[in-house]
């Protein structure tokens, strides 16, 4: 039996915010649980972009058991006024006693002001229980609030010799049951899902979430140097999510005012012959992109590692052998010289998902 202790209690936060994740587009994932006199008082996780946080639930449910209570939040309570009010200043107001911190929040608007604020009115806080914990679950926000940059997520499934299709190009189905189905709960957990035109041309894709309980669809950004994009695909034509096609300036003005005119938003990136990927998530980013799931193929999954623009890398290894002198691998780049200036993973985790193992590691930039 679990002792319930301070970690006891921000785990659960920690379990609360979880669950939200994808909900809350450009901003974090937070948890919160109040205590009195050893008791559940309240519980709170923030749900939707402009809508009160996680505290304000907690609070609301704790009522008059918040005075003299313990709080515990999985990040630092904001101090300013932006689309809801300051926490900070609703923990006074109900006179808790002490606040639990998980980790500091990275945005500059509040970087330590409302931790700062809790001390001011004599109210006892303790930062950095169930850290790294925390920092792992908002990774993609912090990466976004400090660089305005989307944090991108690479996936990828492929065979035990690195092929992520047959000779003919066939691919359904390198992975299994359970990892195609955790790869829709990673759509529903970003904000974007970037390919490649190739993709859209070969596949028709939706690039939409289908999980059992719906979930949301991530926007669809298309990388399509010259617009190869066919009018009648479903990222033009099915009305499911926003579509954005990345492209240059060698593309066909006419096709792009087409587009247009179906709804898809065509950004410039770059002079060409290629989209300038630098370019290209700068932009997503002021367009309040916060992340983006990577499915590309092996050419703009290497692309995007030489650029340095992948944050995190997720692999589904199924147990077959393809072969194919010419078959596609997952990273198709020019390549390092020498093995010490390959791109190495830290931080590994690996799942086994029925006979899949799923490998996930943060790639070191030099």
């Amino acid at each position: 039996m679990e002792i319930m202790n301070d970690e006891f209690y921000m785990s659960l936060a920690l379990d609360m915010a979880e669950r939200a994740q994808g909900q809350t587009r450009i901003n974090p994932v937070v948890g919160c649980v109040v205590v009195k006199d050893g008791v559940l008082a309240g519980l709170g996780t923030h749900l939707e972009l402009g809508t009160p946080h996680a505290e304000v639930h907690a609070l609301n449910m704790a009522g008059e058991k918040a005075l003299g209570s313990t709080v515990y939040v999985t990040l630092e309570p904001c101090s300013h006024y932006g689309a809801t009010p300051p926490c900070s200043e609703r923990l006074i107001r109900d006179g808790v006693r002490r606040v639990v911190v998980a980790t500091q929040d990275p945005n500059a608007q509040v970087a330590g002001k409302g931790i700062a604020m809790l001390r001011e009115q004599g109210i006892e806080v303790e930062v950095g229980l169930l850290q790294d914990r925390a920092l792992k679950l908002n990774e993609k926000f912090i990466k976004y609030i400090t660089t305005r940059i989307p944090f991108v997520t690479l996936k990828t499934a492929s065979t035990l010799d690195g092929r992520i299709a047959s000779k003919t190009g066939d691919s359904k189905w390198i992975s299994n049951e359970a990892s195609r189905e955790q790869v829709h709960t990673l759509r529903h957990r970003h904000q974007g899902i970037m390919v490649g035109v190739e993709t859209v041309i070969m596949d028709n894709p939706h690039l939409t979430t289908r999980l059992a309980t719906g979930g949301l669809n991530p926007i669809r950004i298309i990388v399509d140097s010259q617009l190869r994009t066919p009018l009648e695909s479903n990222i033009v034509n099915d009305g499911l999510a926003q579509s954005i096609i990345l492209t240059t300036e060698q593309m066909d003005v006419v096709k792009a005012e087409r587009l247009k005119q179906a709804g898809v938003i065509v950004l410039v990136c770059g002079e060409g012959p290629r989209v300038d990927l630098s370019i290209a998530m700068a932009e997503l980013g002021a367009m309040q992109i916060a992340s983006i799931l990577l499915e590309g193929g092996g050419t703009l999954n290497g692309a995007m590692l030489e650029a340095k623009l992948v944050d995190r890398i997720i692999l589904y290894l199924a147990p077959k052998i393809v072969g194919g002198l010419n078959s596609p691998s997952s990273f198709s780049f020019e390549g390092s010289e020498s093995m010490k200036d390959a791109v190495r993973l830290e931080s590994m985790e690996v799942e086994q998902l029925g006979d899949n193992l799923c490998i996930s590691g943060i790639p070191v930039w030099s």
